[in-house]
């Protein structure tokens, strides 16, 4: 294959990479977010963090790898995201070690101080990234103040200088820029996390938490495809240019229309396919608007990263398609496995009572 050729196609596969986890762990993360809101007692949180409690590691693999795929593929579109990025993704990255430890720390010690403590840390794990994850594809789209910068780098042969693209912005200006468009994608994906995790608590457990579910995805759906409206507008009128993309809007909204309507019909399972394929056409049209570039610079056109500009050499993007042949089939393959053993519902008759758990010196010690 001919070098452009292969950046088209990683382009479409970390495009593909981000839509598996933002379908995959929008529902998790909108199962975290509405713990304050649905569950009515210890129990039923319990029976709302288990229903996402054996797949919500596999869903952060997407993350992973879509990361890692940027790096290899493109290294100055990860350099400069990553680098100009820097304070929002590390708030992220802090908010999903935080939600990690919660998840596998919670039910260590049966004490309300300790479970109380990494419940918090699971609600707030999920509503951080929830919502910065949208301020970043947000500044995606509206272009970031990407401009030349030259370096002078010493080495052997003497001193040498050096231009490279960067992003010159401060943190503050990620989260106005395109005159609150940016934002606006933070509120829309904690929206729509919200209205995809309700449905998957509808969907994955029984009795009154799951009418309180289903009750909230209802009302969750609506607000979601009126903010997704407001959006998707928005987007293709003032940064897209394409007429195709129209497509992915239409599907978006009939996607979060049928989710509004399916809820009210509480037939879960649509819903959430319904809700699932709104997210993949939001993708599409975020990619869709973005293509060839990569960051649109918003201090001029001509400093943009583009696939063409950003990309790794010809080689490398070779050695890469080979690899994901290979074992992508694979990590498909165990993770529809895992959502089939778990698929049935749960419900508080499937809680076990706990047993207050104290730890002292002497059950701490083995030797004794």
């Amino acid at each position: 294959m001919s070098h452009e050729t292969l950046q088209i196609i990683w382009f479409l596969l970390i495009a593909v990479l981000w839509t598996g986890y933002l379908v995959l762990e929008g529902f998790d993360f909108g199962v975290g977010m509405l713990l304050p809101f649905i569950p009515r007692d210890e129990k039923e949180r319990r029976v709302a963090i288990n229903t996402v409690g054996p797949l919500w590691d596999g869903n952060e693999v997407w993350l992973i790898t879509a990361g890692g795929a940027t790096f290899a593929a493109f290294p100055e579109w990860y350099a400069t995201l990553f680098s100009g990025a820097y304070l929002a993704l590390l708030a992220i990255l802090v908010a999903l070690i935080v939600r990690i430890v919660s998840f596998e720390w919670r039910g260590k010690i049966s004490t309300p101080r300790w479970q109380n403590a990494y419940y918090w840390g699971l609600v707030l794990g999920s509503w951080v990234p929830a919502v910065l994850w949208g301020v970043a594809f947000g500044n995606l789209v509206a272009g970031m103040k990407i401009e030349p910068i030259t370096t002078s780098v010493s080495n052997v042969a003497g001193a040498t200088t050096r231009t490279t693209l960067q992003y010159t912005g401060s943190f503050f200006d990620l989260l106005v820029n395109g005159h609150g468009f940016a934002l606006l994608t933070g509120v829309l994906t904690a929206v729509v996390f919200l209205a995809h995790g309700a449905v998957f608590l509808s969907l994955k457990t029984s009795g009154e938490l799951r009418e309180r579910a289903a009750a909230a995805a209802s009302r969750l759906s609506v607000v979601a495809l009126v903010v997704g409206a407001v959006w998707a507008i928005w987007l293709q009128l003032a940064y897209s240019g394409k007429t195709w993309t129209w497509a992915a809007l239409v599907v978006a909204a009939l996607a979060l229309a049928g989710s509004a309507w399916f809820t009210r019909a509480r037939s879960a399972g649509r819903a959430f396919a319904s809700s699932a394929v709104a997210i993949v056409a939001a993708v599409v049209l975020i990619f869709g608007s973005l293509y060839p570039d990569v960051i649109p610079s918003s201090v001029d056109p001509a400093y943009s990263l583009t696939i063409h500009n950003a990309s790794s050499s010809a080689y490398t993007l070779t050695m890469m398609s080979w690899v994901a042949l290979v074992f992508t089939p694979i990590v498909l393959a165990y993770q529809a496995w895992s959502y089939w053993v778990f698929r049935k519902r749960i419900g508080v008759a499937q809680i076990p009572e706990q047993v207050a758990v104290t730890f002292t010196l002497e059950n701490a010690n083995p030797a004794r």
